[in-house]
């Protein structure tokens, strides 16, 4: 079974790459399905070390006009200041968190199974402005995950930057170099201030930047292997990226690994929150260029630059095709007969659906289920646009049609099209009180939350 889907999907990638760049925003969104394949099964890690780590919630800022102030931000910064937070799977990570906003402060960390602590809003209140607080956050799978204080960013002062957290595998694997590819979007009034999301965008100038610069230069030396850890960290853009002049080979989605498969044309697709690793050897000439670009489903436009240095090839040839990642531990089956079955209505008219700011944790559940059961949720789109739905504190299973099977991948976050209907299923393995998040893709769209029990 698994076998057909595999073939069916990438049969999908191959119709949907060809015609990537360029595309339209349904096009942009249809691809989303076409960039995940396989999953990981058996195995967990011991736990290696107990580490401590310091987190700040400050004032910062930005340079994003050539030539003019740097633009004020705000953002969440470790201690000393990183583009990735790098550790091992199997770690316990004690974090001491300190809000020095002038607003209360949730921190947020999409991809993490499991901790229920840390689960923002549902089960930890936000921090008050000069406050601090200590999470501690057992590290069980390897893979690529965001933190971010976007949960109460709408209408805010100022939009925030996220931060990576990095969790690598214990096992060796088989690359040169490990890159954050971190993309953001923003938002520039005339006056080079910037608009934060859930507010009409109006005469404002949209741009993009890669690890907090615009348009930055990588490098590789020849016959090199990169692993980009692709991380859309926009607020509400579904994007596709593309690797001019390179295989891009596909190793894990959403925090979870994948039967290694290359991109179609080159481009992944991501939605808002999404992250993907992948694998580039660096086959071209020395001194060559290659573009990187963007398209956010309006147009394509560069954002990063691929350089292969004169110095002499790392080796004479290029490595061989990499072997999948170590798995994480999910489990291979799910019980879709025995599972409980929910339907949520997203879009259209808010009903039980919140915003952050107007959350309570004594409202009742959008649903409740004993741990060690199987969830089957329907999500069905009431609403105008594609709307971005992210799972907390578990991953899920993308049901077929017929309901008689799933996809073979792992995902956090799905964009359910207009009028859609689309079933997930996910092994209700950790206790707690967990979110539902929703927001369309759509700048002034508002986020909005509902929260599940597992008992």
């Amino acid at each position: 079974m698994v076998a057909g889907h595999i073939q069916r999907k990438m049969i999908r990638i191959d119709r949907m790459a060809d015609r990537i760049f360029p595309l339209d925003r349904r096009e942009l969104l249809a691809g989303l399905a076409a960039t995940a394949l396989g999953a990981g099964m058996p195995g967990g890690a011991a736990a290696q070390s107990r580490l401590s780590l310091k987190l700040q919630a400050k004032a910062s800022s930005l340079a994003l006009r050539p030539a003019q102030p740097e633009t004020p931000i705000w953002s969440l910064q470790g201690s000393p200041p990183d583009t990735g937070l790098r550790f091992r799977r199997g770690d316990e990570l004690e974090i001491a968190l300190q809000n020095d906003l002038p607003v209360p402060a949730a921190l947020n960390c999409r991809g993490l199974d499991g901790v229920p602590a840390t689960a923002p809003l549902a089960a930890r209140p936000p921090i008050d402005p000069g406050a601090h607080e200590n999470l501690a956050i057992p590290l069980r799978h390897a893979g690529t995950f965001l933190c971010d204080l976007t949960l109460l960013g709408d209408g805010g002062t100022r939009p925030a930057r996220g931060l990576p957290l990095i969790v690598a595998e214990s096992e060796a694997v088989a690359v040169d170099r490990d890159e954050v590819f971190l993309i953001e979007d923003w938002r520039l009034r005339p006056d080079g201030t910037a608009l934060t999301p859930g507010a009409d965008p109006g005469d404002t100038t949209p741009l993009y930047t890669v690890n907090g610069l615009t348009l930055p230069d990588m490098t590789a030396r020849a016959h090199e292997r990169l692993r980009f850890r692709f991380i859309n960290g926009c607020q509400r853009a579904v994007v596709a990226v593309k690797m001019e002049g390179y295989e891009v080979r596909v190793m894990a989605l959403d925090s979870q690994p994948a039967e290694p498969f290359p991109a179609r044309n080159s481009a992944i697709v991501l939605a808002p929150g999404d992250r993907a690793d992948a694998f580039i050897d660096a086959a071209a000439a020395p001194g060559s260029t290659s573009a990187i670009l963007l398209h956010d489903g309006k147009e394509a436009r560069p954002i990063a630059r691929l350089i292969v240095s004169r110095e002499p090839p790392l080796r004479d040839a290029a490595l061989p095709a990499a072997p999948a990642l170590p798995s994480n531990g999910l489990p291979a089956q799910l019980d879709l007969k025995g599972a409980l079955r929910f339907e949520l209505t997203l879009g259209g008219p808010p009903a039980d659906w919140v915003r952050p700011v107007d959350f309570a944790r004594s409202a009742a559940p959008a649903f409740r289920a004993r741990a060690g059961r199987t969830v089957v949720l329907a999500l069905t789109n009431r609403g105008d646009r594609p709307i971005a739905f992210h799972l907390h504190g578990h991953h899920f299973r993308l049901l077929d049609r017929l309901d008689d099977g799933w996809k073979p991948f792992w995902l956090d976050t799905l964009v359910i099209d207009s009028g859609q209907t689309q079933r997930i299923a996910f092994a209700a393995a950790y206790a707690g009180r967990w979110l539902l998040e929703a927001a369309a893709t759509d700048w002034a769209a508002p986020r909005l939350l509902r929260w599940y029990s597992i008992e």
